[in-house]
C-alpha cells in the first residue's frame, strides 16, 4: 500500500508536475517527474510523492480501478528510489489494462530511471 505521505492529491500539483516536469513515454504509460527545488536541499525536501492519472480511454470503471490498484502496488515498492522531495505522476495509456504485471514493472522501472537521469541532466 502506498503511504499517505507519498500520495499526491491536489489537482494543482498534478497540473504543475505535468507541465514543468520531465516527460518519459512508454507504450503503456507516460511518466512525469518534477525534481525537488534545488534551493530546498535534500534534507528539507521531504519524502517523494506520486500520483496516478487513469482516464476513461483505459476502460470502464472496473478496469480503471484495477489498473490504479496495480500501479499503486508497483509504485509503493519503487517510491524509495525517487530523489527526496521529487514528485512523480504516472498517466496510464489505453493498452495498460491487458499488460501483464511483469511487463508493467519493467516499463515503470525503465521510465523512472530515464526520468531521473533526464532530471539530473536538466539541472
Amino acid at each position: 500500500m502506498l503511504k499517505a505521505e507519498h500520495r499526491l492529491r491536489r489537482s494543482a500539483d498534478f497540473r504543475v508536475i505535468v507541465r514543468r516536469g520531465v516527460r518519459v513515454g512508454r507504450p503503456t504509460m507516460v511518466v512525469h517527474l518534477l525534481p525537488a527545488d534545488d534551493s530546498a536541499g535534500d534534507a528539507d525536501a521531504g519524502p517523494a510523492s506520486v500520483g496516478l492519472v487513469v482516464g476513461r480511454p483505459v476502460g470502464g470503471a472496473v478496469v480503471r480501478n484495477t489498473v490504479r490498484r496495480r500501479l499503486r502496488h508497483l509504485l509503493a515498492e519503487r517510491v524509495g528510489r525517487l530523489p527526496a522531495g521529487s514528485k512523480l505522476v504516472v498517466r496510464a495509456l489505453p493498452g495498460i489494462a491487458g499488460a501483464p504485471s511483469s511487463a508493467l514493472a519493467r516499463e515503470l522501472d525503465a521510465a523512472i530511471d530515464r526520468a531521473v537521469t533526464r532530471a539530473e541532466q536538466r539541472r
